[in-house]
């Protein structure tokens, strides 16, 4: 296996999503994993390194998935967010277990911290080329709202929304976003 640790932390993210953070435990992810029990512990020797781990391969997979998306295509945008939403649905339920699990672990919260960074200076980059006035704020909005989009779909609060509905709510978003003021 060429990279063990990515498939724990790969198995952690389907174990998290099926079983929430109760859920999650050393020999649960060698089960999913398919490996001899401890061998998570070998690498993870904590829980506390294993989520760590975990969220920072989930901010690995996502960063990979939005570098390979044109930022100002709404119908690729759109796709890879409805993507997420069906094959990648374990890892958005786990983001947003360790995202509620990092209220109550500071060390936790500096990984999320430090991920989401990451995505809205990315963002900000993107508003700041295109030349829009109070970009870092409208970038943190923007990255708010589709972030708000897809915990609607991941709670089944509201109805399931194909890539054309989802590609509808973005038009808004992208037009404030990139308004000039």
């Amino acid at each position: 296996m060429p990279d063990r640790r990515a498939h724990l932390t790969d198995a952690a993210i389907v174990t998290l999503a099926r079983s929430g953070m109760r859920g999650l435990t050393h020999r649960a992810v060698d089960r999913e994993a398919g490996l001899p029990e401890g061998s998570t512990s070998y690498y993870f020797r904590t829980r506390e390194a294993l989520l760590q781990a975990t969220l920072e391969r989930l901010a690995e997979l996502s960063t990979a998935d939005i570098e390979a998306t044109p930022p100002t295509d709404l119908d690729a945008i759109a796709g890879l967010l409805h993507r997420w939403l069906t094959d990648g649905r374990d890892r958005m339920l786990a983001r947003f277990e360790l995202t509620l699990e990092s209220t109550r672990r500071p060390e936790l919260r500096e990984v999320l911290l430090a991920a989401g960074a990451s995505f809205r200076a990315a963002a900000t980059q993107l508003l700041t080329e295109a030349g829009v006035p109070d970009a870092r704020r409208r970038a943190e909005n923007l990255v708010a709202c589709i972030d708000g989009l897809l915990f609607d779909q991941i709670a089944e609060a509201g109805p399931v929304r194909s890539a054309d509905d989802l590609r509808d709510a973005l038009i808004p978003l992208f037009a404030t976003a990139f308004a000039a003021q």
